[in-house]
């Protein structure tokens, strides 16, 4: 079987790191923040080229805490892409916001950074783009946009660790970033984990505060706050981590080559990554009509494939209040009924990727 993602294979490649600084960690006697969080939070600030980094308990937490830092509460709108995973939409939902949702331009995965404008109302308090499956959206359009219409911008870059839009690695365009660190991430860790990234000063004050019980000093509560912290066992293995991220991005770069020269002329529609875009191909997906179809095949054929995702999060049953139906956002449900994650990942060999493009370019040629 060629696994979709070999989670074991990435541990076992650094096993001797990871599990000494888990046995670091757990020596300290800190269990709660402490050393391991402050260095990883360092480091990946000044990885992603933020003045702060907040470490938080994971990705969806990310989202709302920074929302909540940004005073987003009911009566405001926030801009959200038609296709992504439903968590963008459930982080405004939880601080009681009302989502606005945008399609993907045609051929494309992300928000429509020309579409955005016309969505713009006085409500309007937030922009978030998602780098959906490691393409980065389009920062300087839409943080142009936001700076000439006066709103805050919140990224979404749970699959984006290590990607870039002209040059400037994602992690300081908007006004704060949040990151996923789940362990199929690109950057993941051995359990739930998340951060955000931001420039300003009160913004990390503020979400760091949030996140423990509204404390910035112990016992005193400056506001309602919830329990969301980065565990020093798992800021000791992102640390680790970390400093192969470049290295293991630079692997999928290689396979998703492969991937997009061995699939040419097949009739399906291979990801594009903007020129301007340094994709780090957290997913590879391909869109076909006959997704199940060739899913089957695969899976026959031991190849294990992902969908992501198949309701898309406006025909949710979470979201059925809002009264959107079928043909509402008609990309999101053509990526919801004909998108396939095909396997990636940087302990992946050539000779695997090589296996699915013969089988891929067997099944059209049977069908």
């Amino acid at each position: 079987m060629i696994p979709f993602l070999d989670l074991k294979a990435a541990y076992d490649e650094l096993a001797s790191e990871i599990e000494a600084a888990l046995l670091r960690a757990t020596r300290s006697g800190w269990y709660i923040g402490g050393t391991e969080v402050d260095a990883f939070e360092a480091q990946f600030a000044t990885y992603t080229g933020a003045a702060h980094c907040v470490g938080v308990g994971n990705g969806l937490d990310a989202l709302t805490l920074a929302l909540r830092a940004m005073d987003v509460g009911a009566g405001d709108e926030v801009i959200v892409p038609s296709h992504t995973y439903i968590a963008t939409w459930l982080a405004v939902s939880a601080v009681g916001a009302t989502v606005v949702p945008i399609e993907p331009s045609a051929g494309q995965f992300n928000i429509d950074a020309a579409a955005i404008e016309a969505k713009i109302t006085p409500k309007t308090k937030v922009i978030l783009p998602v780098h959906l499956y490691g393409i980065p959206a389009d920062m300087d359009a839409i943080c142009a946009l936001a700076k000439q219409h006066g709103l805050l911008v919140l990224e979404d870059a749970a699959q984006a660790h290590g990607s870039a839009v002209r040059e400037k690695r994602v992690g300081a365009h908007g006004d704060a970033v949040a990151w996923s660190f789940y362990p199929g991430k690109n950057l993941g860790a051995l359990g739930d984990g998340g951060a955000v990234t931001t420039q300003h000063d009160s913004l990390a004050q503020r979400i760091r505060a949030l996140g423990n019980y509204g404390s910035a000093v112990k016992y005193y509560n400056l506001e309602p706050g919830v329990n969301s912290r980065l565990d020093p066992l798992q800021a000791a293995v992102l640390s680790v981590k970390l400093s192969r991220l470049d290295e293991w991005n630079t692997r999928r770069q290689v396979l998703a080559q492969r991937y997009l020269e061995g699939l040419q002329g097949l009739p399906l529609q291979l990801p594009n990554s903007p020129a301007w875009a340094k994709s780090i191909w957290h997913l590879f997906v391909i869109t076909t009509p006959q997704r199940d179809a060739l899913q089957a095949w695969l899976q026959a054929n031991k190849v294990q494939t992902l969908i992501h995702y198949p309701v898309p999060p406006h025909l949710q049953q979470a979201y059925q209040a809002l009264g959107w139906k079928e043909g509402d956002f008609p990309h999101a449900e053509q990526y919801a009924n004909q998108a396939l994650s095909l396997p990636i990942g940087p302990q992946l060999s050539l000779e695997a990727v090589d296996r699915v493009i013969s089988l891929v370019r067997a099944f059209f040629q049977a069908h």
